[in-house]
């Protein structure tokens, strides 16, 4: 096999939750250039089908389908549907998350209900769309990859009321490794990626504040933020035979921001 030919995803079929998101989609559109054909879930079918037809536009094939994916129903239905228009899913891709910015409050005072929902939106619909596809993988006995999106957040705190996303993303880096663990004997690998801060209009309102990106920027040794397109070359790594003997890994995509810490 060339050097090219390992970071090819031709003849497999990847499945986004999150995949009509801003991270979700550039992966999306990555994973169709590398020869993957794509089922993009998202919590509305237009969010889906705009991805949906960027990929059209790269000479992918995509499915666009909605989702709910807090509930267990809503991903078994999504990896059917995926199985039922392209035979079976060799790539489950986790896009969904963030929230951060919206729910920031004091660690001691930090309301449930807006700690539910973080948990919710990032722990919970990982682990759901997970287990669905993973069940598949076994069954088809032929291996697999999954990725999860972690943060730096996981390793690093931060004095802005972050309480929540930083142990919801604590437990996607935690629940990788053990995930690798389990599933090695079945040829499926577990990676994640743990970026920064990247400039996509989830985080729009934070960066927007000067000051703040000012004090980002600083503590990152590139001197910038991260874009979606920092995240595909990895992502596409990670799912590829490039990495057949990589699992359990959660990489840093921080400008160098965790080796200064």
């Amino acid at each position: 096999m060339s050097g090219s030919d390992l970071f090819s995803l031709e003849g497999r079929v990847a499945l986004i939750p999150g995949g009509g998101g801003a991270i979700g989609g550039a992966m999306a559109v990555a994973f169709a250039q590398a020869g993957a054909k794509v089922a993009i879930a998202d919590v509305t079918l237009e969010r889906s089908e705009a991805v949906a037809e960027s990929v059209r536009a790269v000479g992918g094939e995509a499915l666009a389908l909605a989702v709910d994916a807090t509930q267990e129903s809503e991903c078994e239905r999504i990896v059917a549907e995926t199985i039922a228009r392209f035979g079976k899913v060799d790539v489950l891709v986790n896009a969904i998350g963030g929230g951060a910015g919206r729910v920031l409050y004091d660690a001691e005072v930090y309301p449930r209900d807006a700690w539910d929902w973080i948990m919710e939106l990032n722990v919970r619909s990982t682990l759901l769309a997970t287990q669905a596809a993973v069940r598949a993988m076994i069954a088809a006995g032929h291996g697999g990859a999954v990725l999860n999106i972690s943060s730096v957040r996981a390793d690093l705190g931060i004095n802005a009321g972050y309480s929540a996303y930083v142990a919801a993303k604590g437990a996607i880096s935690s629940l990788t490794r053990q995930w690798a663990t389990e599933w090695a004997k079945h040829g499926i690998r577990v990676n994640a990626i743990r970026p920064t801060f990247v400039d996509t209009p989830q985080v729009a309102m934070l960066l927007d504040d000067p000051a703040f990106k000012a004090g980002v920027v600083s503590r990152i040794p590139l001197g910038r933020v991260g874009g979606t397109e920092d995240l595909v070359g990895p992502a596409v790594f990670l799912c590829s035979d490039a990495a057949r003997f990589v699992t359990g890994q959660v990489l840093g995509i921080d400008g160098g921001l965790t080796a200064t810490q």
